[in-house]
């Protein structure tokens, strides 16, 4: 059966940006974790020491990848990360822009209810800040600036190291999310916090990192026993540790091979899909994330009938609300449009006959649709 067919192929994943599939090597460093060495890391016995060297050699290759003179804090995942930063920074406004994932615009939003000032910058047609507008609402009195590098429903780049310097002119802290970017485009060193995910670079899920410049020092949001420095409480699972350290050194060894296979699937995509219109910037923008469109095509029918292809209609967090994409209306487009747009998210273990029997579906599916 072909791959809009409920048997027959197997599946074809182009969802990277939702999430990646575990490095066979992250799997191997984590099993002796799971299974034999179950000692907690926070105990002082011999077991627990041996757990405690795991999470810090995890922890170095982690950030081998991040900008020197700070400290990573483990984290649950990318959401608390982000949480964590934006909620345990400093009294004062909150500039953020509209495109962030839902967990800094929904943290935000808490954050207004409760009395902070937020403002929230407007992105041109290409998803793109305008600096002119950043520039004229990053003033005294902002306590916080939040991008994220790599959009994850278009994959648009912003100009987080202009937005940092900003930020640092007015007396603010620069967060930057970079749960897309980490290990592919590289990081501004003027980031005060940077947040990541491990299962976006092929390690585990359940585990992310806050990153902090030296000086920084949120308030934190969980007390307990004072794990992390006092930031995070929480006993550390050093399985996941030890995949994400394992994840983040392959991301560090491969960059160029996994950059050049990325690249050329991009130029094999955009071929496939030519006939699409494309939703953001065409070169501020991470190669591995595609995001196209075609008038009055149903990307949710898309998406039920070619079943044998995963792929996005917008974010993975907010894909159930039936809600058109505020990444996609933030660009100015309609809800029809925005409703007929499809993310293919491509790399590391993509291959082009994958790229091309999803996009023979896809293009077949879309056509079925526009027959009146």
């Amino acid at each position: 059966m072909d791959a809009h067919g409920g048997a027959g192929k197997a599946l074809i994943y182009l969802d990277y940006q939702a999430t990646t599939p575990l490095a066979p090597e992250a799997f191997d460093a984590m099993v002796p974790w799971l299974r034999d060495h179950y000692g907690n890391p926070h105990s002082a016995h011999r077991l627990g020491r041996a757990a405690a060297a795991q999470v810090e050699v995890a922890r170095e290759e982690i950030g081998a990848l991040l900008p020197s003179g700070g400290r990573l804090v483990f984290t649950s995942g990318a959401t608390e990360a982000l949480s964590i930063a934006i909620q345990g920074a400093p009294p004062g406004r909150i500039v953020t822009i509209a495109t962030e994932h839902a967990a800094v615009l929904d943290t935000v939003e808490a954050m207004r209810r409760q009395g902070r000032d937020v403002t929230i910058l407007p992105v041109d047609g290409d998803g793109l800040v305008d600096l002119g507008t950043a520039a004229d609402h990053i003033v005294a009195g902002v306590s916080i600036v939040v991008a994220m590098l790599v959009n994850n429903e278009i994959g648009v780049i912003q100009p987080v190291d202009d937005l940092a310097h900003m930020a640092h002119r007015a007396g603010a802290l620069f967060l930057c999310d970079a749960v897309q970017g980490y290990g592919r485009v590289p990081l501004s060193d003027a980031c005060d916090m940077i947040a990541i995910s491990a299962h976006k670079i092929h390690g585990p899920k359940g585990i992310g990192a806050l990153w902090l410049r030296d000086g920084v020092s949120p308030a934190p949001l969980i007390h307990g026993g004072g794990q992390e420095g006092g930031l995070r409480s929480g006993t550390l699972s050093p399985a996941l540790c030890a995949g994400f350290g394992v994840a983040a050194r392959l991301m560090r060894e491969r960059a160029e091979q996994d950059r050049a296979h990325v690249e050329e699937l991009a130029a094999l995509a955009r071929a496939l899909f030519a006939d699409w219109t494309l939703n953001g910037s065409a070169t501020q923008r991470y190669p591995g994330n595609l995001n196209v469109r075609r008038d009055g095509l149903d990307g949710a029918r898309l998406l039920s009938y070619c079943r044998n292809v995963a792929f996005s209609l917008g974010s993975a967090c907010a894909s159930g609300s039936g809600r058109p994409s505020h990444v996609l209306r933030a660009l100015g487009l309609t809800d029809a449009q925005a409703r007929g747009a499809v993310r293919i998210g491509f790399g590391r273990y993509t291959s082009r006959d994958d790229v091309e029997r999803a996009a023979e579906a896809l293009n077949e599916a879309a056509a079925a649709q526009a027959v009146p």
